[in-house]
């Protein structure tokens, strides 16, 4: 192992809540710390995903000088960042269109798909397609959303791109209830408006895909106080998403996950798990500069029997970052730890193959 990683381990018990099923094998959720993005402030909501075998990072923004309560302004970034394999690290490989953050990427067989996001002024339609090939970053312009989004969650099935919900313009005081996809494998891409979910509509939600569905999980939804200013209400509802058959709605969550890594790190044929998030508990916290961090634990959902379990803990509540599958493990690179603060920390998860099995 090298010196620039640090393993730790965390015991759990992957176990049935309902229906008598039983205990199932016990399991290590592998935490492993890998070597930090060069921005010392860490990055909030960046893109990422793998390409040619890399792991790649790519804009995000964060408050360099000083937190947001200490007068600090929030910067966005164009950088992209590759790290070959967990032994070395990181390089800027190129720059994006243009600063950017709180966009959905996922990773496709072409590259990775990043769809919408904000910067300082706007939400934007913006869909591109990154790639390395032979180390050099290639930008390629996909078909734009049918509306400005950021904010919003996305995986991908198959060749089939979906992305749900989130906020339309940075003032927005509701949420989007709208579901797209996007086949790449068409001989003329271009999104579909999808019927969306029945429940409300909502941002900052984990999305996930496992044998064929697509999940809808938590998130927030936006209403307008009587100054105008958007006020969240915490959501622990979660939906299923299969073409042929629609929508279906699961058990709720134990807790809220707001603004958990997604996509969401999949487990076996029928498991999904939810880390850390948002759970509202800390609403209002104050000194904010002593602010404990967000949820800690790891919930399971599982799929067979429409449960959740808590199943571990996170070294680190990283939030508003995605999750990417990469060399048998999930990267959780950066994200922020509690309000206006982010980590420069990459975290990778591996699952244990006992508990894989269904």
């Amino acid at each position: 192992m090298s010196k620039q990683t640090k393993v730790l381990v965390l015991d759990c018990m992957l176990a049935a809540s309902v229906g008598g099923a039983g205990e199932l094998p016990g399991t290590a959720l592998q935490w492993e710390k890998l070597p930090p993005l060069p921005n010392p402030a860490g990055l909030g909501s960046p893109y990422a995903g793998v390409s040619d075998g890399a792991l790649l990072v790519a804009g995000g923004a964060n408050f360099p000088e000083a937190p947001p309560w200490a007068g600090g302004k929030k910067q966005w970034y164009d950088t992209v960042y590759a790290l070959p394999d967990a032994q070395h690290g990181w390089k800027a490989v190129g720059r994006l269109p243009r600063p950017m953050g709180y966009g959905v990427s996922v990773t496709a067989r072409s590259g990775i798909v990043c769809a919408g996001g904000s910067d300082r002024d706007q939400h934007y339609r913006d869909v591109f397609l990154l790639r390395l090939a032979r180390g050099r970053l290639e930008t390629k312009p996909l078909p734009p959303l049918p509306r400005p989004m950021a904010n919003g969650c996305g995986a991908i099935s198959g060749n089939v791109v979906y992305v749900a919900g989130g906020i339309e313009e940075p003032n927005s005081t509701n949420t989007l209830r709208t579901f797209w996809s996007l086949d790449l494998a068409a001989a003329a891409p271009a999104w579909r408006e999808l019927e969306p979910w029945p429940g409300p509509g909502r941002m900052l939600s984990v999305a996930a895909v496992q044998g064929g569905a697509f999940y809808l999980i938590s998130g927030a939804s936006l209403s307008g106080d009587a100054a105008g200013k958007p006020v969240r209400r915490y959501l622990t509802d979660a939906y299923s998403y299969r073409p042929r058959s629609g929508w279906k709605r699961l058990a709720d969550l134990p807790r809220p996950a707001v603004a958990a890594p997604s996509p969401a790190p999949v487990l076996g044929r029928s498991r999904i798990l939810v880390l850390s998030g948002d759970d509202g508990t800390k609403t209002g916290f104050q000194p904010l500069d002593q602010h404990p961090g967000f949820a800690k634990d790891v919930l399971a959902y599982d799929a067979k029997n429409d449960a959740w379990t808590k199943v571990g803990e996170v070294p680190c509540t990283q939030v508003t970052v995605p999750a990417v599958a990469w060399r048998d493990r999930h990267i959780i690179p950066n994200g922020e730890i509690r309000p206006g603060v982010r980590t420069a920390e990459v975290w990778s998860l591996r699952l244990s193959r006992a508990a894989a099995g269904d």
